[in-house]
């Protein structure tokens, strides 16, 4: 009887094992791989998203552009208006002023906090130890009723008023699916300082290949989020270099 116990232990211990020993690099690379592909998704050189905010029961529309080599930039239409914000254009970091409709350069230590996030299109996760990256399989948690394996992704420091900070990102998986349905990260400056601010992603949809989130929110944990709801995603669009320029005065004054 002792025998078949022995038989039986170790036969519960091959089973349990494996999800014991899940890792942050295996729930990556199956993340990968449900998507479509780390290769694929290495292979872009650029994407454009038109999409749909709601603010307050108003919905905005804007597009948003993220290139390889990272340019990028978010266009706003409101009110007949165009007004672009976040855009880089690989050294200036430049946006328009609600108020005044101007065009204005960012400070230098939010250009180079901006220019270390460039490398990272289309996912954080690629070659993630080859930019100095580390990540950390923190165990399961329950984001709105749903399991999921949680992921510590430390990246470069952040300069906040002079001093380095860490740069630290906490990606929730579907344990189903093994993909990101939020992601957390504390607000290191500004009116929301200290607290912890939050994406949720849903209503994946594949695109040439690649699956992406049709449905997102972005706000504060347990707090306030405004709803983004994705209409079209076209990979390696063509964008005018001159479109992430900052403007002069003169095209400032026509526009």
């Amino acid at each position: 009887m002792k025998i078949f116990k022995w038989i039986a232990a170790i036969l519960f211990l091959v089973v349990a094992l494996p999800a014991q020993a899940q890792t942050a690099d295996e729930i990556i690379d199956t993340y990968f791989e449900n998507i479509g592909g780390e290769e694929k998704l290495k292979s872009l050189e650029g994407m454009k998203m038109t999409a749909k905010v709601n603010q307050q029961g108003m919905e905005i529309p804007l597009e948003i552009v993220q290139l390889k080599d990272g340019r990028q930039m978010t266009v706003i239409n409101f009110q007949g208006k165009e007004i672009k914000q976040g855009v880089f254009d690989g050294e200036t970091l430049w946006g328009h002023n609600f108020m005044t409709m101007k065009a204005e350069k960012s400070d230098a230590e939010s250009t180079e906090n901006f220019k270390l996030n460039s490398n990272d299109f289309p996912d954080a996760f690629i070659d993630y130890e080859d930019k100095g990256y580390t990540v950390e399989y923190l165990g399961k948690e329950s984001i709105d009723g749903t399991d999921t394996f949680k992921i510590k992704l430390v990246k470069e420091p952040l300069t906040i008023d002079g001093k380095q900070e860490e740069d630290v990102t906490f990606y929730f998986f579907d344990t189903e699916n093994y993909v990101p349905i939020a992601i957390q990260s504390e607000i290191k400056a500004g009116q929301g300082k200290g607290m912890m601010q939050e994406i949720t992603m849903s209503d994946y949809q594949e695109v040439d290949g690649i699956y992406f989130p049709f449905s997102m929110t972005q706000g504060l944990k347990d707090g306030p989020s405004s709803p983004l709801t994705i209409e079209s995603i076209v990979l390696n669009p063509a964008v005018e270099d001159s479109a992430f320029e900052f403007p002069d005065e003169v095209s400032e004054e026509k526009n």
